[in-house]
């Protein structure tokens, strides 16, 4: 974190509450995240205030010297500056003045370059805190959160919104007070040269209100549009990146191209829409401020020409009415660049929005305050009439804001129970979307069962800390995940302080070792993005060395050998079964050959334990375990018909509902 800011818009749930999203949320963003840096703040803005006042200067001296040098209608004086130092002769006076105007120049731009220092400064401290507590609050986020939520929109929040923030409050903000400051400050000067012209060159102000007014009406759900856009496209376009092998071996390239040239339409047509809106409106800006610029110059002109018209009263030298004129030019133009400010805010805003989104989306996986150490674990596993069903829980995946979870959960498990002794090994199998991959995934608290209860050691799953509990359960997924980096990094991910003989060890009991040290760099080779450069049973047996590494109590192996060839599966069961010898073992398995020797087998079938026992004793069962068992030894036969029904019924519930 930078300046120690730490979460603050996670930790506290009292402040977390108060980002809400009607705008103010983007201010109270700032607000929080800038606590830390806010003299970096007030510098920009002190040094803001002060460039614009040395900017004040060239028109005052600029009419002083037409009237006092060139016309001598005055004397030379300014105000602050003693008349002791003002020089006697027209000559040293337009000396004088070039002098004054230099400092003058110097002095704004030693006050502009501490004024762009300070904000962007305070700015950057600003993204690269909000950006880490962001995405510290999505690594919190449980797995149905990402289960419902596409990568690209997170990419999006997390890269192209806080980086909208952080321009608004680089340009948009410092230039907000630049232009009030400027405003304020030529308004005083016109007030005092000539109040009556003043009046005539701010005839302009209601007409702008107006015009902003409208403008941010109608910009305000377009750009709120376009951000939605925006992360629809970087989905797409994420997701096509990482599937490429299958894009480019299923010859579909000119299918996904038609698909992004579509997302990437969709976010052009919400783009151009505020485009349109934003293009109209500031050329109406130029023009009212332009027109308001000419009748200045008419009626200041005919001023000096013919004294006062109409109405007016006063006097107006030529000298008086050039600095006038300068004077106006600096406070209308700016004027019209107001709706550049407007624009930035509402981009801004409309990123805010989506941010905070993030900030307090609601974990349904979360700590209890007085979470219990998981420390010494026998491994006794209890599951009590465990209920799950998956369900669509996130407004930030719904693209809604209401933040209901209205959406229907059709149970993947049904009243559940069995228990593990310390040490046992059961096995788990089952048709595709029995249920099996979600039985275990609710040990480890990827999600929370919506009935009944898990425990380890007779503790509700749920009364412990995350840490303690995912320590002591190794969890060994059907999809073998790498990061970018070494080999050796990848293993002792987890355990980071291993040391490399520790890390040599593990890969050996994983059967890694070997294909490990033939590799260009032996455990310093990098593996390429997701492992890309390994084969997926090279991948799988990385992390099983890293399971074996962390050395946990439970170990939970959800088809841990899918991805290797029979010899080389021959080898991790032999370090398996060594590595499980004194440890609960949850085993899943396709191949029921994997599992046969385990103490109990459990049967799933649509969410429900319809068989269990031994190997032995299930096959004796002539129950739908041994109908498996008799596909996998090739004996089609000998199935009864009913199996073939069952098995396209749960093809047709698999296919409407997704899959498990």
């Amino acid at each position: 974190m930078v300046a120690g800011v730490r979460n603050a818009a996670v930790d506290d749930p009292d402040e977390a509450e108060s980002f809400a999203s009607d705008g103010g949320s983007m201010w109270r963003l700032y607000a929080t995240y800038g606590r830390e840096n806010v003299g970096d703040a007030v510098l920009g803005a002190v040094m803001t205030l002060f460039a614009r006042s040395t900017g004040l200067l060239p028109p005052l001296l600029l009419g002083l010297a037409i009237d006092a040098v060139l016309l001598g209608t005055r004397r030379y004086e300014l105000p602050l500056v003693p008349g002791t130092w003002v020089p006697e002769t027209a000559a040293g006076q337009v000396w004088f003045t070039a002098g004054v105007l230099v400092a003058a120049a110097l002095a704004s731009a030693v006050a502009s370059w501490l004024q762009g220092y300070g904000w962007n400064h305070f700015a950057q401290n600003i993204q690269h805190a909000l950006r880490v507590d962001a995405y510290e609050v999505l690594q919190r986020q449980d797995r149905a959160f990402f289960d419902d939520t596409r990568t690209g929109e997170l990419l999006s929040v997390l890269n192209n919104d806080v980086n909208q923030l952080e321009s608004f409050l680089t340009d948009g903000v410092s230039s907000t007070l630049r232009l009030v400051a400027l405003v304020v400050g030529v308004g005083v000067v016109l007030a005092t040269l000539n109040p009556w012209l003043a009046l005539v060159s701010m005839t302009a102000v209601p007409l702008l209100a107006v015009f902003t007014f409208v403008f941010v009406r109608r910009v305000q759900p377009k750009y709120a549009r376009m951000r939605g856009r925006v992360g629809e496209l970087n989905a797409r376009l994420e997701n096509n990146v990482g599937g490429i092998e299958v894009i480019k071996t299923e010859h579909a390239e000119a299918y996904e191209v038609d698909r992004v040239r579509e997302a990437s339409r969709a976010y052009y047509d919400a783009n151009w829409d505020a485009i349109r809106t934003r293009i109209t409106f500031f050329p109406g800006l130029s023009l009212v401020s332009g027109l308001s610029f000419a009748l200045t110059f008419v009626v200041g002109a005919l001023w000096v020409l013919n004294g006062p018209p109409a109405f007016l009263s006063g006097t107006l030298s030529p000298g008086e009415f050039v600095a006038f004129m300068l004077y106006t030019q600096q406070f209308v133009w700016p004027l019209a660049q107001f709706g550049q400010i407007i624009n930035s805010y509402q981009r801004a805003k409309a990123s805010s929005e989506r941010v905070d989104g993030l900030l307090r989306a609601e974990r349904s996986v979360g700590e209890r305050a007085d979470a219990l150490t998981l420390d010494a674990v026998a491994g006794r596993i209890d599951y009590e009439g465990v209920t799950f069903g998956y369900g669509e829980s996130t407004a930030l995946a719904r693209g809604d804001d209401d933040g209901d979870d209205d959406v229907p959960r059709s149970p993947v498990l049904r009243d559940v129970s069995f228990d593990v002794e310390p040490g046992g090994t059961v096995g788990v199998v089952g048709p595709t979307g029995s249920g099996k991959s979600t039985l275990v995934k609710l040990l480890v608290r990827l999600y929370d069962p919506d009935d009944g209860v898990v425990r380890i050691d007779g503790h509700d799953v749920r009364d412990l800390s995350l840490a303690s509990l995912r320590r002591a359960v190794g969890y060994v997924s059907q999809e073998p995940f790498l990061f970018y980096g070494t080999v050796r990094e990848n293993i002792a991910y987890g355990t980071f302080d291993a040391t490399d003989e520790e890390v040599r060890t593990a890969a050996r009991r994983a059967a890694a070792d070997e294909f490990v040290e033939n590799l260009p760099d032996g455990y310093d080779t990098l593996v390429g993005e997701r492992g890309v450069k390994l084969s997926s049973g090279q991948r799988q047996r990385l992390t099983l060395a890293r399971t074996f590494l962390k050395d946990p109590a439970i170990l939970v192996l959800d088809e841990a050998t899918s991805h290797v060839d029979t010899e080389t599966e021959a080898l991790i069961r032999r370090s398996l079964d060594d590595f499980a010898a004194d440890r609960t073992t949850v085993a899943i398995a396709h191949r029921l050959s994997t599992v046969k020797d385990a103490d109990e087998i459990l049967v799933l079938d649509g969410g429900r334990i319809v068989g269990r026992g031994t190997h032995a004793e299930l096959l004796d069962a002539d129950g739908l375990y041994a109908n498996l068992w008799r596909v996998q030894a090739g004996d089609i036969e000998a199935l009864p018909d009913s199996f073939f029904e069952e098995a396209l019924a749960r093809r047709a519930v698999l296919e409407s509902d997704g899959g498990e």
